[in-house]
C-alpha cells in the first residue's frame, strides 16, 4: 500500500492540470498577440500608402493647374480641430450650452469636430471664444500620440497601448491607435464613435501667445479667434 495520502495525490493532479491549462493559455495568448501585431502593422502600412496617395494626387493636381495657367482649389476639409481660448463669464446661456455640447469646458481644451451645416452654424455662434481650423496629418497624429486619452468605462485612460483602443472601440473594428488616427483624419464611418472615445485634449497655453493683437479680435483682422484654416496647425504645434 502507498504511503502517499489520497488528498495529496488529488492536489498534485489538480496542480498539474492547472499548470497545463495556464501553459496552454499563455501559448494561445502569445500566438494571438503575434497575429495582432502583424495585423496592425499591415494596417499601418496600408494607411501610409493611402496618405501618400492623397499627397501625390494633390501635388499632381497643382502641377496640372499650373501647366494649364489655372488655379487649383483643394477640397474643403471634412474635420476641424476646435480649441477654446476664452472664458465664458457673463456670456449668454446659448454660448455656454454650445461649448458644453462640444465638450469644451475649460480654456485650452480641444476636440475634433466633423464639418457639416449644423456644426458650422454652432461654431459661428461661439467664434469669439474659440480658434479652429483644418488639422493636417502631422498635427492629428501628434495630438493623439502625445496628448491622447481615451474614455473606457467612463475613465480617462492614456493611450499608452493599443489595448486601450481595443477596449473602447473594438466593436467598431478600431483596435489600435493608427486606426483612430485614420478614422479621424479621413472622417471614416465611425468618426463619431472615435471622436467621442477621445477625451477632450488638455493643451498648454501656446508658446509666445496666441498671436495677433488680441484674442478678442477675429483671426482675419490680425486677432486669434475664429476660423484659421490650415494656420491652426501652427497653433497646435505651440500648444502640444
Amino acid at each position: 500500500m502507498s504511503s502517499v495520502p489520497e488528498s495529496f495525490k488529488k492536489k498534485q493532479a489538480r496542480n498539474e492540470a492547472l499548470a497545463k491549462a495556464a501553459a496552454t493559455a499563455a501559448a494561445t495568448a502569445a500566438k494571438d498577440e503575434a497575429q495582432f501585431q502583424k495585423d496592425i502593422f499591415a494596417k499601418a502600412e496600408k494607411y501610409v500608402a493611402e496618405y501618400e496617395q492623397l499627397e501625390e494626387t494633390a501635388i499632381a493636381s497643382r502641377r496640372e493647374a499650373k501647366a494649364n495657367n489655372t488655379f487649383f482649389v483643394p477640397p474643403e476639409g471634412k474635420v476641424v480641430f476646435v480649441v477654446r481660448i476664452r472664458g465664458t463669464i457673463g456670456v449668454s446661456p446659448k454660448v455656454v450650452k454650445i461649448l458644453r455640447l462640444f465638450r469644451l469646458r475649460q480654456i485650452n481644451n480641444g476636440v475634433f469636430v466633423r464639418v457639416n451645416a449644423a456644426t458650422i452654424n454652432m461654431l459661428r455662434l461661439i467664434e469669439p471664444y474659440i480658434a479652429y481650423g483644418y488639422p493636417n496629418l502631422k498635427s492629428t497624429r501628434e495630438l493623439i500620440y502625445k496628448r491622447g486619452f481615451g474614455k473606457v468605462s467612463g475613465q480617462r485612460i492614456p493611450l499608452s497601448a493599443n489595448d486601450v483602443v481595443a477596449a473602447g472601440l473594438g466593436e467598431f473594428g478600431l483596435n489600435c491607435v493608427e486606426d483612430v488616427i485614420h478614422e479621424i483624419f479621413t472622417v471614416g464611418p465611425h468618426f463619431k464613435e472615435a471622436a467621442n472615445f477621445l477625451w477632450p485634449f488638455k493643451l498648454n497655453s501656446p508658446r509666445h501667445g496666441y498671436g495677433g493683437k488680441k484674442k478678442l479680435i477675429h483671426f482675419n483682422e490680425n486677432g486669434s479667434c475664429g476660423m484659421q484654416g490650415s494656420k491652426i496647425n501652427h497653433l497646435i504645434k505651440r500648444m502640444i
